[in-house]
């Protein structure tokens, strides 16, 4: 599957995050994304100042690291949508 770098596409990785049991936050910094686990609560934090492209690569590659299970989210969109990142390789 192709990354395409627009603003549907970032929407849709940020749907995933949505629908699982991370929270999805952009900060202002000076950091590199990453994801992160305070207090019992899973929160993603990127870095709000980011490009388009940066933050979607930075997405994927939390995405991959995180290794989320298609069959836990219940929107089949999102699960097909999972499936094809899996088969992705992200080449930076």
């Amino acid at each position: 599957m192709p990354i395409k770098y627009n603003k549907s596409y970032l929407d849709k990785l940020e749907n995933i995050f949505a629908a699982s049991e991370y929270h999805l936050r952009y900060e202002k910094g000076n950091f590199k994304s990453g994801y992160c686990i305070l207090k019992d609560n899973k929160i993603v934090i990127i870095n709000k100042y980011f490009t388009l492209e940066g933050k979607i690569n930075a997405l994927l590659e939390i995405l991959k690291t995180l290794d989320f299970n298609p069959q836990s989210f219940e929107n089949q969109k999102q699960q097909d949508f999972l499936i094809e990142l899996k088969q992705t390789e992200l080449k930076l």
